[in-house]
C-alpha cells in the first residue's frame, strides 16, 4: 500500500498490485496472444517442418501454387471473418462463389465490366437478402444463409441449364488477367487478395463501422443501448460477405476462363474452418483478419504435405482438417476461460 495527501490534507491509501494480480494479468495476456495469433505460430512450425522434410515443399512451384490456390478462399474468408465477428455465420457463400463463376463467364461477353459487375450485382443482392432476413425479420442466421444457398445454388444450375453448359471466357478478354496475370512471378489473385485484408484489417480497427462490428458481436443489447447501428451493420457485413464471394467467383473464372458449375460445395464450410483456426470465436465479438489469412494459410500447408507424403489417401486431407478444427476449437475455449 502506498499513501497520497490529499488537497484537504487527509492521508489516503492506493492498493499496489501485488505479485498474483501481476501474473493473473501475465496469463491473460499471454491466452490472449495465443488465442488470437496461435495460428500464425503454428503456421510457421509446420512450414518449418515442411521445409526440412519434404525437399519438395520449398520449391519457388509450390510456394507460388500455395499462395495461388489460398487466395480464392482467402476472399471467402475475409467476408466469413466479419459476418462472425458479429456474431453471425453466412452458409450461402459456397454457392454464392460458385454462382460468381459462371455470371463472371456468362457476362464476359459484354467485355471487362459485365464479366465483373454481374457477380458483384447479383451476389451483392444476395447478401443483401440475407442481411435484411437477419437484421430486420430477427431470422436466425443459419436459417436465413441456408434459404439463400438453396437458392443461389438454384439460380445457377437455371442458368447454365442444370449444369449442360458451361460458359467460356474468350482468350482475348483483358478480364482474364485479374485471374492469370503474373506480376514478379506471383499471380495477381495473391496481390488482389493482400490488398483486401489489409482494407479489411483498416475496416475492423480504424473504422466506426469495425467498433459496431466487434460491439454488436460481443452483445447486441449492450450495442443497442449504446445507441449503435445494430441493424445496419449486420446487412452492410452480408452484404460484404455477398461481395467478397462472388469476386473469389470471378477471379476463379478468369483463372480456370469458365464458369465451372461443380465448384464451391462445401467452401462454406472450408471458410468457416479457416476463420475458426486463425482465432475467431464463433460466439462473436472477437477475431482478426490476419488471424484468417494465416487459418487459410495453415489448412492448405496441411494439405500439401498430405500431397507430399504421396501414399495417403485424399480423403484423409478431411480427417486431418476435422481432427485439427477440433483441437483447435477446444483450445480456443480454454484460452477464453483463461483470459476470464
Amino acid at each position: 500500500m502506498s499513501t497520497s495527501t490529499t488537497p484537504t490534507g487527509f492521508h489516503e491509501s492506493t492498493p499496489v498490485p501485488g505479485p498474483g494480480s501481476r501474473e493473473a494479468a501475465h496469463r491473460r495476456l499471454v491466452a490472449g496472444l495465443l488465442q488470437r495469433q496461435g495460428a500464425a505460430l503454428v503456421f510457421l512450425a509446420v512450414m518449418a517442418v515442411a521445409w526440412i522434410v519434404f525437399p519438395g515443399f520449398g520449391t519457388t512451384g509450390n510456394l507460388r501454387t500455395l499462395a495461388l490456390q489460398s487466395s480464392f478462399l482467402a476472399v471467402i474468408a475475409l467476408g466469413m471473418t466479419l459476418v462472425i465477428i458479429s456474431g453471425g455465420i453466412d452458409l450461402s457463400v459456397g454457392s454464392v462463389y460458385a454462382l460468381g463463376g459462371v455470371l463472371a463467364a456468362y457476362g464476359s461477353r459484354w467485355g471487362f465490366f459485365g464479366a465483373l459487375l454481374l457477380p458483384l450485382a447479383v451476389c451483392g443482392l444476395i447478401g443483401l437478402v440475407n442481411g435484411l432476413l437477419v437484421a430486420r425479420t430477427a431470422m436466425a442466421p443459419f436459417i436465413a444463409t441456408l434459404a439463400t444457398l438453396l437458392f443461389a445454388r438454384g439460380l445457377l444450375l437455371a442458368i447454365t441449364g442444370e449444369g449442360a453448359t458451361t460458359y467460356k471466357i474468350d482468350n482475348d478478354q483483358v478480364f482474364l488477367e485479374i485471374g492469370r496475370g503474373v506480376l514478379f512471378g506471383v499471380g495477381y489473385p495473391v496481390y488482389i487478395t493482400l490488398a483486401l485484408f489489409v482494407a479489411g484489417g483498416v475496416l475492423l480497427r480504424r473504422t466506426r463501422f469495425g467498433q459496431a462490428l466487434f460491439a454488436t458481436g460481443g452483445s447486441e443489447s449492450s450495442a443497442v443501448l449504446m445507441g449503435l447501428p445494430v441493424a445496419r451493420t449486420k446487412i452492410m457485413v452480408y452484404v460484404l460477405s455477398g461481395l467478397l464471394a462472388g469476386f473469389s467467383g470471378a477471379m476463379t473464372a478468369a483463372y480456370l476462363q469458365s464458369g465451372v458449375t461443380v465448384i464451391g460445395v462445401g467452401t462454406e464450410l472450408d471458410a468457416i474452418a479457416a476463420v475458426v483456426i486463425g482465432g475467431t470465436l464463433l460466439t462473436g465479438g472477437a477475431g482478426t483478419v490476419i488471424g484468417t489469412l494465416f487459418g487459410v494459410l495453415l489448412r492448405n500447408v496441411i494439405q500439401n504435405i498430405i500431397n507430399q507424403i504421396g501414399t495417403l489417401d485424399g480423403n484423409f486431407q478431411s480427417v486431418v482438417s476435422g481432427a485439427f478444427l477440433l483441437v483447435v476449437v477446444v483450445v480456443q475455449r480454454t484460452l477464453s476461460r483463461g483470459r476470464r
